[in-house]
């Protein structure tokens, strides 16, 4: 209501009259009221639409043969985690994509409806556009395609990398050297992070990291301690602590008493500048130790503004809300940082530095497609791109470097598999490059000196001095301003990034060695096509094929075939009707007969033959008839 009344008061002042460009700003942000444009019954129905996805979302769960039903977090999430087998894999991928899809299609294609409403009126021609938007930028698609092709040798060097690791690990059967790699065999649901699978694919085995998770629960870690641990790194920047109320509030853990909630981890502003808050269901892992550091993040930029106005609560743009969380990670993923932390010992080793690298591209490079093509996707299904009748087969017919496992179908929708689907994710892509420009600047003001990733800012006030005047700015100024004000630079750049990932140079000298051939080859996963097959019995491979011409050939084959027997056919045809209409021509064009009285034995009249209705001597028929039957042969 308060987001209807001040946005439609904030649309009667027209902003160019105004010179005072904070002024300026804040009519702006207020004018787009987003979905509460929505007549009051739409709005009821919309919201409606977008909890219900969530629960489905959060409730849905897979179930065995005979055996209990399984949630994806903790459960369904280990199994892809930890599981080596194709078919239990298979199983899991499937079993989720089957109790969620189905049932947010319709609701989806709803959803799409009434978010186009709202867009057009806030004056967008719809949703993608509205997305967009946020970011005050004209050539957003074109930097997210440029920032795209610049990443392209890191991830194209490590997918190649990873098919063939994959390949020595499940076979030439499952894993095609010239194709994408089957999505349920990279360790997550959704083929976003393939860090989960980094033993199969480890560059020196015999080097392996150390399993801090491990560490963690032999040195008896608790979720509390873990929130902890990200408090102290914070204020050793000399950033604000959490308030009392935030350790009391909180969720830190799944819930007790059995009640069913949304696990996914998320940070809460209440705006009152008192209450913040985290909700997460966290279990004692490195990657949770990360998500809580992250989350922190959202926390600590909560904070630093929350003296603005509340117009101005929010980040530069939502991916500096991201960026911020995750660049304090690459600190605490650091030896450095974790030898302080008493959960490494050793320092790494020239091969285990390479281990190390390849850890963390399987967790941020492998994002990059992903990110970037979802939102993608989700621009052409507002735009109308992409009908509603095809969702789900032009959510797999873009550039993916992984495929479905099993044949997909428009009965199927698998964007729903995401709990994202609502979400727009320009954020994250952006975020994931805006993390290592941040990194670097916050590095060069610790007076760092060598490699980046081995940097570690903890406990330095001055680039806690730098982050803290970039957070307390809010929304308050153009974010290219803000950008400027850590980084020097005006725009997202790459260069950072590819600094960091020192291992590229290492991926391209072992492709080359084994001849990789970097991408794959598109092909047509949709709806009866695989990009991969699971192995079959050698009767079900009888039952693909089909009798033609007393011949065994696939489907397609015989498809081709057939037209072939159609066109030879109708071209016979045309040429017995060019024959009868000559023939008829040829019998009209000749005299009557003579039925005078003459003797037709007295006249010397050579004897005639014919050759295509042609009268002519016997002899040239033989050569006409001989020279047609061997250009015919």
């Amino acid at each position: 209501m308060h987001m209807l009344f001040f946005g439609t008061q904030a649309r009667l002042f027209k902003i160019a009259r105004f010179q005072d460009p904070v002024v300026k700003r804040m009519l702006s942000k207020l004018q787009n009221i987003d979905k509460a444009a929505l007549p009051k019954d739409e709005l009821r129905e919309y919201n409606k639409l977008l909890a219900y996805m969530e629960t489905m979302y959060s409730t849905a769960q897979v179930c065995m043969n005979e055996g209990p039903c399984l949630p994806l977090q903790r459960d369904i999430e280990e199994v892809m985690a930890t599981s080596r087998d194709q078919k239990e894999l298979l199983w899991a991928w499937q079993g989720w994509r089957d109790a969620v899809g189905p049932q947010v299609r319709m609701t989806f294609e709803r959803y799409v409806q009434l978010s186009n409403k709202a867009a057009k009126l806030n004056g967008y021609e719809d949703m993608g556009a509205l997305w967009q938007s946020t970011y005050k930028s004209d050539t957003l698609e074109q930097d997210l395609e440029h920032l795209y092709q610049e990443l392209q040798p890191l991830y194209l060097n490590l997918h190649a990398y990873m098919r063939r690791a994959l390949h020595r690990h499940y076979g030439p059967e499952l894993i095609d050297l010239r194709g994408p790699i089957p999505a349920h065999l990279l360790g997550n649901m959704w083929a976003q992070s393939w860090v989960n699978i980094l033993d199969l694919v480890l560059p020196f085995p015999k080097k392996p990291l150390d399993d801090i998770t491990r560490n963690m629960k032999v040195q008896h870690w608790k979720p509390e301690k873990m929130f902890i641990e990200a408090e102290n790194f914070y204020t050793s920047l000399g950033l604000l602590s959490t308030p009392p109320d935030f350790w009391r509030k909180s969720m830190m853990e799944r819930l007790a008493d059995g009640r069913e909630v949304e696990c996914h981890a998320s940070a809460w502003d209440f705006y009152n500048g008192q209450d913040f808050r985290i909700k997460k269901c966290t279990e004692v892992t490195i990657e949770d130790l990360f998500s809580i550091f992250h989350q922190m993040g959202h926390i600590q930029y909560f904070l630093q503004y929350k003296n603005l106005s509340v117009i101005f609560r929010a980040g530069a743009n939502p991916a500096f809300e991201e960026a911020v969380g995750l660049v304090i990670t690459l600190s605490v993923f650091s030896h450095k940082h974790l030898t302080r932390s008493h959960l490494l010992t050793a320092p790494p080793s020239p091969e285990e530095e390479v281990n190390f690298l390849m850890g963390i591209a399987l967790d941020k490079i492998a994002f990059i497609p992903f990110a970037y093509l979802m939102d993608l996707s989700r621009w052409k299904v507002f735009d109308g791109t992409i009908q509603k009748d095809v969702y789900n087969q032009e959510w797999w017919r873009g550039p993916l470097a992984c495929a479905p496992p099993i044949p997909r179908t428009e009965e199927d929708f698998d964007p729903a598999a995401k709990f994202h689907i609502s979400v727009p994710l320009p954020r994250y892509f952006l975020s994931l490059v805006l993390q290592f420009q941040f990194h670097e600047a916050l590095c060069k003001a610790t007076g760092h000196m060598g490699l980046l990733h081995r940097c570690d800012i903890y406990n330095s006030k001055m680039a806690g001095k730098l982050l803290e005047d970039v957070l307390k700015l809010g929304s308050s100024k153009p974010w290219p301003e803000v950008l400027e004000k850590i980084t020097g630079e005006t725009k997202v750049s790459a260069k950072a990034i590819m600094t960091y990932s020192k291992l590229l140079n290492w991926l391209v000298t072992e492709n080359v060695q084994q001849w990789e051939i970097l991408g794959w080859t598109p092909q047509d996963p949709f709806p009866s096509s695989l990009l991969y097959k699971i192995p079959m019995s050698s009767t079900e491979k009888e039952t693909d094929k089909v009798t033609f011409l007393s011949l065994e050939l696939d489907p397609n084959q015989v498809n081709f075939g057939q037209w072939v027997l159609l066109a030879l056919s109708f071209v016979m045809f045309l040429v017995a009707l060019l024959l009868a209409c000559r023939l008829h021509s040829l019998e009209k064009r000749s005299p009557a007969q003579d039925t005078s009285v003459q003797d037709i034995s007295t006249l010397e009249i050579p004897p005639k033959a014919y050759f295509l209705g042609i009268a002519m001597e016997p002899r040239q028929a033989v050569k006409r008839w001989s020279c047609w039957a061997s250009a015919s042969s």
